[in-house]
């Protein structure tokens, strides 16, 4: 009962803190001091690492788009110890063509025994080339002219 309660608060916690990650910093109480994270273009260990990724994010975030989301779709547990979070990154980049970035991933964190986060890897729908290049795409013509 105890590590369902935990179990859940976790849930509870990435479904507060993920939607608004482009806008304000997470909880890092969830989180093991060792964690581990693994994404298309980054793997690093440790919380400092970890909580740097998470401020870089926001900088840039601010500093090349207009508009940034992370529309969280789903919060799950496919197993006792890994939680699954599904979601959306779309934004406009802040170019005079205003493009468009939007790719879908997952999130699979796994918990150790003291029902900690100790590992975090992102998966993409799409290769880290095919997401840049949605940045150089101008917008069709008729987009272009309103």
């Amino acid at each position: 009962m105890i590590d369902d309660d935990r179990i859940h608060s976790i849930m509870q916690t990435l479904r507060a803190d993920l939607p608004h990650l482009f806008e304000r910093d997470i909880s890092y109480e969830i989180y093991s001091q060792e964690i581990y994270f693994h994404d298309p273009v980054n793997t690093f260990k440790g919380k400092f690492n970890y909580r740097i990724i998470f401020w870089t994010l926001r900088f840039h975030a601010r500093l090349f788009f207009t508009q940034i989301f992370f529309d969280l779709h789903d919060v799950t547990q496919p197993s006792e110890d890994v939680i699954l979070a599904t979601w959306t990154v779309r934004g406009t980049l802040r170019v005079p063509w205003k493009a468009q970035i939007f790719f879908n991933g997952t999130s699979t964190y796994k918990l150790n025994s003291a029902r900690k986060i100790y590992e975090h890897q992102d998966t993409w729908d799409r290769k880290p080339i095919e997401i840049l290049r949605q940045f150089i795409r101008k917008a069709p013509a008729s987009e272009s002219k309103s």
